[in-house]
């Protein structure tokens, strides 16, 4: 999202405190009913889930974000309290604020509130059409079209997940996630060894994943006005030039 910003909208941000912090797997941004203290941008290569919660049942997804977005959207609403848990799957930096901080520069400026608005509008449309692949679809296609997303905003490759870690995010028992998994590395469309998912075929396994993938990347892409780049945002101190 900070690489749609111009020059001057990027160091306004970094004078209201912008700053980059070092996230690694497993770390949780907020959970449901706590107060936002803060917000982050993702850099290219940090993953974060947002999961919901239901009563006696694991967490499963409902989203993912990466450099296109911002974890603590609420708080752009004027929300101080998540409904959701972010917790990170991706390990890498991002740029974080104070919530009340964030809340002055975003008065001021109206283009990041465009900004802003355009995502809210791309990550709703994501949540709700997740919300149908989950109903409608079958884990194999469930599970390309998340490698695909995932692999989108990681930008890398081998993907590092366990089957455990994959059933839990797509709310299926371990062995669905086993099977699927299976299926896919049998086309030739992944290889998965130790945690590590290489995608080796990555039109094939588009091929493979549920409408929603495509569905997801053109809703981003029409809120953005054009492809999404999920690209390294430079630090302060690196900014020169950009």
């Amino acid at each position: 999202m900070l690489a749609t910003l111009s020059h001057e909208e990027y160091q306004r941000l970094l004078a209201a405190g912008l700053e980059p912090v070092t996230l690694a797997v497993g770390d949780i941004l907020h959970e449901p009913g706590e107060l936002i203290q803060q917000i982050y941008f993702p850099n290219a290569g940090l993953l974060v889930s947002l999961l919901t919660t239901v009563q006696n049942h694991m967490a499963f997804e409902i989203g993912l974000v990466g450099s296109e977005g911002m974890v603590g959207l609420p708080v752009a609403q004027g929300i101080d309290t998540a409904s959701v848990r972010a917790v990170v799957q991706g390990a890498g930096t991002a740029l974080r604020m104070e919530s009340s901080r964030f809340r002055e520069a975003l008065e001021t400026s109206p283009v990041l509130q465009r900004t802003l608005h355009r995502y809210t509008h791309a990550l709703i449309a994501q949540i709700t059409q997740t919300a149908a692949c989950n109903r409608f679809h079958q884990v194999e296609a469930r599970l390309a079209r998340w490698l695909l997303m995932a692999s989108d905003r990681l930008q890398s490759n081998p993907l590092r997940f366990t089957h455990e870690g994959l059933a839990d995010l797509l709310g299926v028992r371990r062995v669905g996630i086993t099977v699927a998994a299976t299926a896919l590395q049998q086309q030739k469309l992944i290889r998965y060894s130790r945690g590590n998912i290489t995608v080796l075929d990555r039109a094939g396994l588009e091929a493979s994943a549920c409408e929603c993938y495509q569905k997801i990347k053109d809703l981003f892409d029409r809120a953005y006005g054009g492809p999404v780049r999920f690209v390294e945002i430079p630090l302060p101190g690196q900014e020169q030039g950009r």
